[in-house]
């Protein structure tokens, strides 16, 4: 059977991602080329309001149409969400990739080459698993990826056929009887068997080396580590398809079937790390869950591949799993991007408790909203739903799904005598503040939410142990700096961008930063005038001190910092929204170019009395947390003292 003779799906060969990021020219000719109107009524339904379009947002319970796309700046805004930016921010956000494919995903609608794949001589572009298709021993990207998302596709096809068809896997199709799995999941979630024959994918091939070769770089095929002819690593067993979030095959799941006759003893084989597959940075089902985690904003994360596939028979559409392994930063971090809270879902057994304690460092390391339901001893999720319904799982994710910080306390005074056992109460009370000290520290630019939250954390803790708050967070600095004293101190290249958190960053602008930044938004030509008097490596880190940043380099290249250039320059949709908030906000003030002098230099005075009673803030929270050398915590009142007199002398004569 000859791979191009079958029919690969569009959805299997798109997206694939370049290596490195593309130039600006790449992605302003894809800006260009692709219509933001045309792209989002292609997926909801826009109607005309005024010089704009307006449609349901995708993100919320949308009655009244809350999205706005502007077909003149060509970006699009949620008011209610607070989501907005261009056509990549788009595709990011509703496909849920990375900035890289969405620029891929946008240059395939177009039929746009990138740069950085152009002039690949040798490479199969036909959309077909071919001859001409071929894998080095160099790091795989572009068109070589395409190649192992058309084997993969393929594979899975002939997998999921001999499911359906083959007389080998009737043993299969009875397992799957038996666990009341319906043939519409088993096509929903591309479910497939191997049968137990050793070269039964090396003779769909005909043994053609090269083939061959690209199998075994997806891990489809194997080879004996003492060398030897390649054999099919799940051979005998039952196939659960892993894909992407964007539908494409990138490993299978292989559950080994008593009546398969295989001698293997492991009852799950999960393919092995490849340039498609990484188990830590995988869900299982999360193709199918997308929707039912925009609607729901809730993630249900299960241990097993049945029990996703029986909650979803069950109508619990937002479930998926993790791959053979604990729940991790690489996981949490795909799900914050569907999902405001996240339900781990763990079996009734000892093996399920100790998972629970694995993870309790997420919520507060990753600030992430994580409950855990721990199901009656002995079920599993699968078993559980056969047994006793929908109505009564939903009755125990509302009952039952507890808090992280709750988990956490009671396993670790479990069995404790927290008013008599005071050795084992300091214990446990240690174990909760190292599990807090792993959350970032609090700084300057720290957003409210994250302060309001490690404050009822706090509280939470001394009301449980009762002890006074300020006893516990005094422990907590204390740990933080022994953690941070062992840990290596490491430059940051000059060229390196500062971070940006996932949460919207208007939360770490003041209303003086947005108001400078309105005015270079509106009035690009004062900024020779803002730069004279307010140098970068003045502004608090984050998104201000980036624009600003940015702003300058486009002016020393030559450029204008306009709104499109800018639009350009950042990749993160958070950026992009921001920008277009602050833009239409300056619009809507009408600043006016005779007014723009006068309006610069009163911003520019307050920026340095912020800048001054920040610095006394600063002062006071390093005093407030204790931990200083008397002749530290002399030289800060001092300077209190002093600035608290410079500004009460400042605003009398103001007064007067």
């Amino acid at each position: 059977m000859e791979f191009a003779a079958l029919a690969i799906p569009e959805t299997a060969i798109r997206g694939s991602i370049v290596s490195g990021y593309s130039s600006l020219d790449d992605k302003e000719s894809v800006r260009q080329a692709v219509d933001i109107v045309e792209l989002i009524g292609s997926q909801i339904p826009l109607r005309r309001q005024g010089r704009n379009y307006v449609g349901l947002c995708p993100w919320h319970d949308d009655t009244k149409p809350s999205l706005q796309v502007n077909p003149e700046r060509q970006s699009f805004k949620c008011w209610v969400c607070d989501i907005g930016g261009d056509v990549f921010t788009w595709v990011m956000k509703i496909e849920g990739v990375e900035f890289r494919e969405a620029l891929q995903m946008l240059a395939d609608r177009a039929g746009i080459q990138l740069r950085s794949l152009r002039g690949r001589a040798g490479q199969n572009a036909s959309g077909e698993f071919g001859a001409g298709d071929t894998v080095s021993g160099e790091p795989i990207s572009g068109e070589g990826k395409r190649t192992l998302y058309k084997a993969m596709a393929w594979a899975e096809q002939q997998y999921h056929r001999c499911l359906l068809e083959l007389p080998e896997a009737e043993h299969a199709r009875e397992y799957l009887r038996g666990r009341d799995i319906t043939a519409e999941s088993i096509e929903k979630f591309h479910l497939g068997f191997s049968p137990n024959q050793r070269d039964w994918m090396l003779r769909l091939i005909e043994n053609n080396p090269g083939r061959a070769k690209i199998l075994e770089t997806v891990g489809v095929l194997a080879r004996p580590q003492t060398g030897g002819n390649y054999y099919d690593r799940f051979r005998g067993r039952l196939l659960f398809s892993i894909r992407d979030s964007q539908a494409r095959p990138v490993g299978f799941g292989g559950r080994v079937l008593p009546e398969s006759g295989t001698t293997s003893q492991a009852k799950y084989v999960n393919s092995p790390e490849t340039p498609l597959f990484s188990k830590s940075n995988l869900l299982y089902g999360l193709d199918v869950a997308r929707e039912g985690l925009r609607k729901t904003r809730t993630a249900l994360v299960m241990e097993g591949y049945t029990d996703v596939i029986v909650a979803h028979q069950y109508g619990f559409d937002n479930a998926v799993a993790v791959l053979g392994t604990a729940l991790g930063e690489g996981h949490i971090k795909i799900l914050k991007r569907f999902a405001d809270r996240i339900v781990l879902v763990l079996d009734g057994d000892e093996a399920g408790q100790r998972r629970a304690n694995e993870v309790l460092e997420l919520f507060v390391a990753q600030q992430v909203d994580l409950s855990i339901l721990t199901l009656p001893e002995g079920t599993d999720p699968c078993d559980f739903l056969h047994k006793h319904g929908a109505e009564a799982f939903s009755k125990l994710l509302e009952e039952k799904a507890i808090g992280a910080l709750d988990h956490a306390f009671q396993a670790v005074t479990r069995g404790l005598d927290l008013e008599h056992d005071v050795h084992g109460a300091t214990q446990a009370l240690e174990r909760m503040v190292s599990i807090v000290a792993k959350a970032p520290r609090l700084r300057h630019d720290t957003t409210g939410a994250d302060r309001f939250r490690e404050e009822k954390i706090l509280q939470r803790l001394a009301a449980w142990f009762r002890i006074d708050e300020k006893d516990v967070r005094q422990r907590l600095t204390v740990l933080r700096r022994r953690a941070s004293s062992r840990r290596p101190t490491l430059s940051r290249p000059e060229d390196a961008p500062e971070a940006v958190a996932d949460e919207n960053p208007i939360e770490r602008i003041d209303p003086l930063e947005r108001e400078l930044l309105e005015l270079l938004l509106c009035q690009p030509e004062c900024l020779p005038e803002v730069r004279a008097d307010i140098k970068a490596e003045k502004m608090l880190p984050g998104p201000f001190r980036r624009i600003y940043e940015t702003c300058s380099r486009l002016a020393d290249e030559g450029a204008t910092p306009e709104f499109d250039h800018l639009m350009l320059e950042f990749d993160e949709p958070a950026m992009k929204s921001l920008l277009i908030e602050l833009d239409e906000a300056g619009r809507a003030k009408g600043i006016r170019e005779a007014d723009t002098h006068a309006l610069l230099q009163e911003l520019i005075k307050t920026f340095y009395r912020q800048e001054a009673e920040r610095q006394r803030t600063e002062q006071i929270v390093a005093l407030r947390e204790g931990g200083l050398d008397d002749s530290r915590e002399t030289e800060l009142l001092e300077n209190i003292i002093r600035q608290e007199r410079n500004r009460q002398g400042i605003s009398k004569s103001t007064d007067g």
